[in-house]
């Protein structure tokens, strides 16, 4: 009869401890969640880190800056709707899809552009209410104004049709900027510094500035000024790069091209040893057949800062 007193109290406690356990890991996983969710601290989204190569895991270049639950887009590539709806799935409530109606462009090369229309018409089609704000280089309102002439047809037909939606949400106000400040709120002001991107006339780094962060996000450059003069000192630096070891491999003309439109893994950690940034992600990730590892250890060669390969959905 002892013993199984003794066996019933001992079951008692066991479940005792696994469900102390359960609860502990429940809140845990909370707060955690609550830290992505939540936290005033201001946090980067890579929602795309590719090229104009179709790599299914990479989409186009993107990336959301989100300051006090407010997103800031910079960049527009193929795929990028899907990925800011992927985001909000994974708990970044900043990125619903109809409350974003800020990007800026860093210039206006197609795999940085061509996820605008669906960007800029899908956000009003969800639900969006009030203009979409696009701040890019020259070219800018021309871009935008002929998205809108473009899908004439289509605005039209939801305006007038069955479709119970806003008469305002499809509205596109678009803001020219040079070097210098180009935008300022509560949460965030942000600068352009022109880079240099082969022909481009008007290429530029962003920098961010928040409460807590200096962030710097390169856009498509070669080893410049302008790069150099944005992220000096910066906590996270979001930068480009190709494979050396993949450069090595092409034809000479396109060697000639990305050697004056891009910037090597080696050249990558040159600039990194001189702006020391707290922390380096690569995007914009043009790896020829390197994996990730590989242009990691490129770059490690001579840089022994914190760097990340970064990956569609990362969160910093």
């Amino acid at each position: 009869m002892i013993i199984k007193k003794i066996i019933f109290l001992l079951s008692i406690l066991l479940v005792f401890v696994s469900c102390t356990k359960e609860h502990d890991k429940i809140k845990n996983d909370n707060i955690n969640n609550k830290e992505i969710i939540d936290s005033t601290k201001t946090r980067v989204v890579l929602l795309g880190t590719g090229t104009p190569n179709p790599t299914p895991e990479r989409s186009g270049p993107a990336v959301a800056v989100i300051v006090n639950g407010q997103a800031y887009l910079v960049d527009a590539g193929p795929g990028i709707v899907r990925r800011i709806s992927a985001s909000y799935n994974n708990g970044i409530k900043a990125l619903k899809i109809d409350k974003v109606r800020t990007l800026f462009l860093t210039h206006l090369h197609s795999d940085h552009t061509t996820g605008l229309p669906d960007l800029l018409l899908n956000s009003w089609v969800l639900g969006r209410d009030k203009p979409f704000f696009v701040y890019g280089p020259k070219g800018t309102k021309n871009l935008t104004s002929k998205i809108l002439e473009a899908y004439k047809d289509d605005i039209d037909n939801r305006l007038d049709g069955l479709e119970p939606i806003d008469k305002e949400g499809y509205k596109i106000e678009a803001l020219e900027f040079d070097e210098g400040l180009v935008y300022r709120d509560s949460n965030v002001i942000v600068y352009a510094y022109r880079v240099e991107h082969g022909t481009w006339k008007s290429a530029y780094a962003l920098k961010f500035v928040t409460h807590d962060r200096v962030i710097t996000i390169s856009g498509d450059c070669k080893p410049c000024e302008g790069i150099l003069a944005a992220s000096k000192g910066c906590d996270l630096l979001i930068h480009e790069v190709y494979s050396y070891k993949g450069f090595l491999t092409k034809k000479p003309e396109w060697q000639k091209y990305h050697k004056l439109s891009h910037t090597s893994t080696y050249e990558l950690a040159v600039l990194a040893n001189k702006v020391k940034p707290k922390k380096l992600v690569l995007y914009h990730v043009l790896s020829w057949g390197s994996t990730p590892e590989n242009l990691l250890q490129e770059i490690k060669n001579s840089y022994n800062g914190n760097v990340e390969c970064g990956s569609d959905l990362g969160v910093y």
